[in-house]
């Protein structure tokens, strides 16, 4: 198995919890049936997975169970449709899924579909008569909100009361919002119809992808079923490159949520997005309506931002450490086109921090491994890449005299493992740097192929949450060879290699119409033995914001592979070294650093707020609440203005982040974290010379 071309993603579209769908006519209930392609499909992605899947499993009545529970809950992820009586209904299919996918039965699926269709219009016409009564905010009384630990309802009783509350609370944080009472039954009623609406356009091959999804991600959460419709969609997405508004999203409890944005793209460039905002709103163009986007399947927002470069596009965002009914803010972007050179590796050097002494840093910022394969593939001797990069950019350091260097990975999703390779050996002689584990067993190693160091000086490796798959090559590689100190957060932990199966090639003479397959094959391995997949790269100094990374990336992915070992490759590290005295001065020093202060501050709104499944009905209480934490938010957010020598916000601007000068609250803390970076190299450096000196 050659690795060294394969380009290594992270697969960041995740919990998109809820079926995809087309944009078409109302479907009726005979055209919902199984399709002969979609038989044939199934054979073929059972056989495909039981020879080549790198996770052994076994497809019996454990896994059977497994199946249905997931089916169930992609249609229903919420529980707000189906109640318990329909679930022991469903209960008969427990231990025969796993039989009736061996003989590409696809029946039971289909049948449940449309019980599924059949609860969606019952409670979108309970919303909407209940939508023109009456409420009373003035009793107490509680609505959880995030029901997916939740029981089933008990029957339509009960079904009806949790309805109920869920308009109540529609209805009173849009209230809360600021919306008047005509304003927010129109939303209300636009929002309820759209769910029967997108629904009951569900085709054929809509359900039977839900359904194999959820036998496939039944064994792991990257391998998935694409039908053709997704499959073109993906080959034009792949053709437009990274053309929109640069962002990777999923849905949580009918919220499309940030996870992060894609450096050099509209979003990152902005400021004014950040991993963990929530869209609830999309417009088109300057005068374009803002159409609310609560309850709405991802691929429906996808599609709404989706659009031509050069196309204005308008979100509305309601911030991460905000609560459903917090403030919105509206955000212009101007869809384009991501190019390599918003993406290269940039330099800069930092000096003269207190406490710092003569000492001079050289950073590196790296927000991709990128490699211009199709540059290099016509022959192109000076094709771009992110190893040629950054070799001149650590040149021109050394030239400009600096006494250590950091290599800025925030962030970085990954890309080109031969990048990730290459990259590792500027800064330790040839060895090797990645280890890759298949479906049988066999181990590839991965070899740094150039015996020359170009940097050997003092070396920092800044991460966080989201640095994945190719950043975590390279950071568990400097950490192994013990060639640097890793600071930051623990990394995504995306340590897997998919690939995509083309189920037509299985027929004779190929079908296109049979879609592909998304297949975990293989596990890399770092240098030592230890996977890089669940844990990531643990920091040898955690930064206080680590406390937030505990349940992100892989860790927050159900039926995720666990962490793994091997046998550790032939690799020499550099020595033996402590940082323990460097780890203690860095905690000396942030315990009165307002930039970390208000990161450790703004990490805990934000887990209390993701960490609350139900809120108040009683409408004083629910406002006294959010005023509360919108104090407390604004509170520490104009004290640490104050310590960048920003004034506070005014009322007017107090939803903005950005100074006047144009440097955002986001770029401060960033610029904090890295100049702490910055100190902890310099005390390490400093600690060397005088050791050196002594002896």
């Amino acid at each position: 198995m050659k690795l060294r071309n394969f380009l290594v993603f992270v697969a960041l579209i995740i919990g998109c919890s809820g079926v995809a769908w087309s944009k078409a006519s109302q479907v009726s209930l005979e055209d919902l049936e199984p399709t002969r392609e979609q038989r044939q499909a199934t054979l073929i992605i059972l056989r495909v997975i039981d020879k080549y899947h790198y996770k052994e499993h076994r497809l019996d009545n454990d896994m059977s169970k497994a199946i249905l529970q997931r089916y169930l809950e992609s249609l229903d992820p919420n529980k707000s449709f189906f109640t318990q009586q329909d679930i022991d209904r469903f209960s008969v299919y427990d231990e025969r899924l796993d039989d009736a996918l061996r003989m590409a039965r696809l029946d039971p699926a289909f049948g449940i579909f449309k019980v599924y269709l059949k609860r969606i219009d019952e409670r979108v016409a309970f919303a909407l008569q209940r939508l023109e009564e009456p409420f009373d905010f003035k009793i107490k009384e509680d609505y959880r909100f995030d029901r997916s630990k939740a029981d089933w309802a008990a029957g339509q009783e009960a079904l009806d009361d949790l309805w109920r509350k869920r308009i109540k609370n529609d209805i009173l944080s849009l209230r809360l919002s600021g919306k008047q009472e005509k304003e927010i039954r129109t939303t209300l009623e636009k929002r309820y119809k759209g769910i029967a609406r997108r629904t009951h356009q569900l085709v054929s091959n809509d359900v039977y992808q839900t359904f194999i999804n959820a036998y496939t991600q039944s064994l792991e959460p990257h391998t998935s079923y694409m039908s053709p419709r997704v499959s073109e969609n993906f080959d034009i997405s792949m053709r437009l490159s990274l053309e929109g508004i640069g962002a990777v999203l999923r849905n949580i409890n009918e919220y499309t949520e940030v996870m992060r944005t894609v450096p050099g793209g509209p979003a990152a460039l902005s400021g004014q997005i950040k991993s963990g905002d929530r869209i609830v709103g999309v417009g088109q163009g300057l005068s374009g309506e803002i159409v609310d986007v609560v309850g709405m399947r991802l691929q429906d927002v996808v599609d709404m931002i989706r659009g031509p470069k050069g196309s204005l596009i308008k979100l509305r965002l309601l911030p991460k450490n905000s609560g459903s009914e917090g403030p919105t803010r509206d955000v212009k972007l101007v869809r384009n086109k991501i190019n390599l050179e918003d993406q290269a590796a940039k330099k800069s050097i930092i000096e003269g921090l207190d406490g710092m002494g003569p000492v001079r840093i050289g950073v590196i910022d790296l927000p991709a491994f990128y490699r211009d394969f199709r540059g290099q593939s016509e022959g192109n001797k000076d094709f771009r890449s992110t190893t040629r990069d950054v070799r001149k950019l650590l040149e021109e350091l050394v030239a400009e005299g600096v006494d250590g260097v950091i290599v800025d990975l925030r962030q970085n999703g990954g890309g080109s493992l031969i990048e990730a390779t290459e990259l590792t050996g500027l800064f330790i002689p040839s060895g090797p740097v990645v280890q890759v584990r298949d479906a049988t067993g066999d181990v590839e190693v991965e070899l740094d192929p150039d015996p020359e160091v170009v940097y050997s000086g003092p070396l920092a490796v800044l991460v966080d949450r989201n640095s994945a798959s190719a950043s975590e090559i390279f950071a568990g590689a400097i950490q192994d060879y013990r060639r640097g100190i890793i600071i930051g957060e623990p990394t995504f932990g995306k340590g897997t290699v998919q690939t995509l199966v083309d189920l037509g090639r299985f027929v004779q003479g190929g079908n296109d119409g049979l879609g592909r397959l998304r297949l975990t094959m293989a596990q890399f391995f770092r240098v030592n033995g230890g996977s890089t997949q669940f844990k990531g790269v643990v920091p040898d100094i955690e930064f206080p914001s680590a406390a937030g990374a505990v349940e992100h990336g892989e860790r927050g992915l159900e039926n995720a592979l666990p962490w793994a070992r091997i046998a550790a490759a032939n690799y020499k590290p550099k020595g033996s070294y402590t940082i323990d005295k460097y780890r203690d001065r860095h905690f000396e020093r942030i315990q009165h650093d307002p930039g970390f202060k208000y990161l450790a501050e703004q990490e805990k709104l934000i887990l209390e707020v993701r960490e609350k499944d139900t809120v108040s009905l009683l409408e004083s209480s629910r406002k006294k609440e959010w005023e509360g934490q919108e104090a407390r938010r604004k509170e520490h957010q104009n004290r640490f203005r104050s310590s960048q020598g920003l004034p506070p916000l005014s009322e007017e601007d107090e939803d903005e982040d950005e100074s006047e000068d144009g440097e955002s609250e986001d770029e401060g803390v960033s610029g904090i974290m890295l100049n702490e970076v910055a100190r902890i190299l310099a005390d390490y450096i400093e600690g060397n010379r005088r050791s050196v000196m002594v002896q």
